[in-house]
């Protein structure tokens, strides 16, 4: 029977804390960077750049982490 905690990592090429800190930053800037983008929302001259920024950072991040053999087989999403 599949361990549903070590799975995925493992599909990913991970180990599960390897992959908990992967996932962890990816949520924590998404995050942060939401928060930003809901302040522009009210105040627009502050953050003008900082969505677009965070999104390409994470694009990026993510696109890097795609070029694994299994990538087509296990996506990371």
């Amino acid at each position: 029977m599949a361990n549903p905690f070590t799975e995925h990592p493992r599909e990913v090429g991970e180990g599960y804390f390897g992959h908990m800190r992967t996932a962890a930053g990816f949520g924590a800037v998404m995050v942060v960077g939401g928060l930003c983008v809901m302040v522009h929302a009210v105040l627009p001259f502050l953050f003008e750049r900082t969505g677009s920024r965070t999104m390409d950072k994470l694009h990026k991040r993510m696109t890097r982490r795609t070029q694994r053999s299994d990538w087509e087989r296990h996506p990371i999403i």
